[in-house]
């Protein structure tokens, strides 16, 4: 996958394109990951879909920002549709790119061909202050790597820096808990409001989810499929291979439409 850089608001974003004639999958990390989480999920869908990974707003190389409230995160994802010249696509996103990815698509119908919501609910209200004490710069990557701690550890790796004074995680944790406060609350009206095919995975040991919570999700909506993958919040790094062939299969099933 190749970076690339547009500007929105003063705001540099960044993102990698598999490019290719595929049809175009926009995917979306979780808070703490960057779009090189999905490099191999690009590489096992292609040829046939051409995903672009968006660094969101303050992680990755994109730039840090004043604010995450939701409509910042939507106008970046639409900034990045009218850039790549994107009219319809399908989205995925992952945590906090599963809400952006359906409260996107209730706002920008017309946009998004289908959704593949991995791991998350519509009724959110985490506390994520513990990643409070990852902030700053630490003398040696042991010392940053023990203070995480092995459970985040691998989900993070991507997100390390080295620079002159030490090491230092790509975000800043402190953005992250505020963005978290945006995410929190009842969604049940966005997750209602498309009626575009959607698939909606489950890590079988996410703490983040229930089961009965997205059978519910999965029940009311319609035009929805909801599938239990093994593996906890982050499927697609868990798991790889099935995560890939259960959205394969899945887009494989999609009707033919405009995908320009």
């Amino acid at each position: 996958m190749q970076r690339h850089n547009f500007q929105r608001d003063n705001l540099t974003l960044s993102y990698l394109d598999a490019g290719g004639e595929g049809n175009p999958l926009v995917a979306l990390h979780s808070h703490w990951l960057e779009a090189r989480t999905f490099e191999p999920l690009a590489l096992a869908l292609a040829p046939q879909w051409r995903v672009i990974a968006l660094d969101q707003r303050g992680h990755g190389y994109s730039d840090h920002a004043r604010s995450y409230t939701r409509q910042d995160y939507l106008e970046d994802l639409a900034s990045l549709f009218t850039h790549l010249r994107i009219g319809q696509g399908v989205l995925l996103g992952n945590s906090l790119g599963g809400v952006n990815a359906y409260q996107f698509a209730a706002r920008h119908p017309e946009m998004v061909r289908a959704l593949v919501i991995e791991d998350i609910g519509v009724e959110i209200g985490d506390d994520t202050s513990f990643a409070l004490a990852w902030s700053g710069t630490f003398a040696t990557r042991e010392e940053l790597e023990e203070l995480i701690g092995a459970r985040f550890l691998p989900y993070l790796l991507d997100s390390f820096r080295r620079t002159e004074s030490g090491w230092r995680l790509a975000f800043d944790p402190q953005d992250m808990v505020a963005s978290q406060t945006h995410v929190n609350g009842n969604h049940w009206q966005d997750w209602l409001a498309s009626r575009c095919l959607a698939l909606l995975l489950r890590g079988s040991r996410s703490r983040v989810t229930s089961q009965e919570h997205v059978e519910q999700m999965a029940t009311r909506r319609p035009n929805t499929q909801l599938q239990c993958i093994d593996g906890g919040h982050v499927i697609h790094q868990d798991n790889p291979m099935e995560f890939a062939a259960a959205v394969r299969t899945f887009l494989a099933n999609l009707p033919t439409g405009d995908t320009s």
